[in-house]
């Protein structure tokens, strides 16, 4: 299955492929070692319908109706089933075998929906005319970013935490983060007593720093990235006898999320699709489980940056590996570079399609909802808003349509960046270079003709020293602010038009797409 250019649009990789059912079943030995066997109540599923059909008897009958609270996992019951494991060194299809994986099922997300509603506010999903009349759909933004620490992330979190025995939560947990699952268990670390030690890289941000020490957490800088903050976490582990809680792979941390789709069931009414963006695949796994569970018409669209798009690499493979991202990423949340094998294994199963995009359309989400919402949210948190307004899901079109709003937490000065990529992705900033006389007067008809045309000029520079013209000549580098794509070809229209009387030549014209 060869990806789509670039050129051509979106990457898309169905995730019902055809080369997930020739995967070969290998030895046990190449996958983490978990601290249970598989439980007797695992099913084999053979697709949506079977996976409903399937539950026990009361497990669901209807959205709203899941299940009777006196049926539920209690917060003293533990399962004791978490990873203990590093990550797998999974790599091939011939090394990937799913049954010897313990993967949550349906009736797992409804006992974490009950085990933490009283300490996770259910988070709004509100229709937005702005966004359903931009885009041709009937749009409801699901606002995760509203959570204590900014992020879906304290779901998964707390009940993961809960279901630690007694002995595991005096003894504390431990997790390499950089970002949002540190600040959830360092949240819900400190309102259950439970010790929190979070191992961050020495290039983590101040904030986040400073944020997870607030909230009692035990920071520990180690490594110049996450893979070598994973590898102090673990030693950690080791040493003190933590319990290893993975962010976006861990069974309870999959049923957390997914959680998430079960309060969009009970929010959106005749609901035609859910998009939501891909990092590790906890997050759109576990949705896809509840949804498809309740609702298997419904489809299930996850959406990455193409930078490190480590889900789509999956896919392809088969099975998780690890990729090498191409370059750094405004969704720095969703910068994974190799997805967990319970998330692959459960949401290759659920998903429809998997699709990614380039870093301006993120940009322009975040910019979007900014503008039309006035909602903040990180680039992560956006990611699946940028792929819906930049036109990349056209057939969602006359859909009603649920998209995710994953995280919050965004920098000031990365926020600053982020704007400004999206009003230039969206013409609404402009750079060229013009050389104009160098004598009184030759500037002052540059702007007046920008001026007529109404673009505000932003930034200008002079450059003198470096052209091979006239000396009595000067270049002009000026960033322009405009109304849009129709406002650029104008202002570069008339400036070419003028160019004779103003003595003039323009250099480069930073706005590409002009015909």
């Amino acid at each position: 299955m060869a990806p789509t250019s670039a050129m051509a649009g979106p990457a898309v990789v169905p995730a019902h492929s055809s080369s997930r059912l020739s995967c070969q079943l290998p030895s046990r030995s190449a996958l983490p070692r978990l601290s249970s066997a598989p439980r007797s109540r695992r099913h084999e599923h053979s697709g949506v319908v079977a996976a409903h059909a399937a539950k026990p008897h009361g497990t669901a009958a209807a959205v709203g109706v899941f299940v009777d609270e006196k049926h539920a996992l209690g917060d003293d019951v533990t399962v004791d089933y978490m990873m203990e494991a590093s990550p797998s060194i999974i790599t091939t299809a011939d090394e990937f075998d799913e049954s010897k994986l313990v993967l949550p099922e349906f009736e797992d997300i409804v006992s974490a929906y009950l085990r933490i509603k009283n300490a996770i506010p259910r988070t709004p999903c509100w229709h937005s005319e702005a966004l359903s009349k931009m885009t041709g759909m009937t749009i409801f933004l699901k606002g995760e970013h509203n959570q204590a620490t900014g992020s879906f992330k304290e779901r998964g979190a707390r009940n993961a935490m809960l279901l630690l025995s007694k002995e595991k939560k005096e003894c504390g947990v431990v997790a390499a983060s950089a970002g949002n699952h540190g600040l959830a268990l360092s949240y819900h670390g400190r309102a259950l007593n439970i010790p929190v030690t979070v191992v961050m890289p020495e290039t983590a941000p101040l904030t986040k720093i400073s944020r997870c020490e607030a909230l009692g957490a035990n920071v520990v800088l180690s490594g110049r990235n996450f893979t070598e903050a994973f590898a102090k976490a673990c030693e950690l582990r080791d040493a003190q006898s933590l319990t290893y809680i993975n962010g976006y792979d861990d069974p309870p941390i999959l049923a957390g999320a997914g959680t998430v789709g079960m309060e969009i069931l009970e929010q959106v009414d005749e609901l035609d699709a859910v998009v939501i963006p891909v990092g590790g695949g906890g997050l759109i796994a576990g949705m896809a489980l509840a949804i498809k569970s309740v609702k298997p018409e419904i489809q299930v669209i996850g959406v990455e940056p193409s930078r490190v798009a480590s889900f789509s690499a999956a896919l392809h493979n088969g099975a998780p590996i690890c990729i090498d991202p191409r370059g750094s990423t405004f969704a720095d949340g969703l910068a994974v570079l190799k997805v967990g094998p319970h998330a692959f294994a459960l949401a290759r199963k659920y998903v429809d399609k998997v699709i990614t995009i380039p870093e301006k359309d993120i940009g322009l989400g975040v910019l979007r909802l900014i503008e039309e919402e006035k909602v903040v949210t990180e680039g992560g948190g956006a990611t699946a808003v940028g792929a819906v307004v930049t036109g990349h899901l056209p057939e969602l079109r006359g859909k009603r349509v649920a998209i995710v709003l994953s995280g919050g937490n965004i920098d000031i000065t990365t926020l600053g960046r982020v704007i400004e990529r999206g009003l230039a992705a969206d013409r609404r900033l402009v750079h060229f270079s013009v050389v104009i006389s160098d004598k009184p007067g030759g500037l002052a008809a540059l702007m007046g003709a920008v001026a007529d045309e109404r673009a505000s000029v932003k930034d200008i520079v002079h450059e003198r020293a470096w052209l091979d013209d006239d000396v009595q000549t000067t270049e002009v580098q000026i960033v322009a602010e405009t109304m849009g794509q129709e406002h650029v070809k104008r202002l570069h229209a008339r400036l070419s038009a003028e160019m004779d009387k103003l003595e003039s030549l323009i250099l480069r014209w930073g706005s590409r797409e002009l015909n």
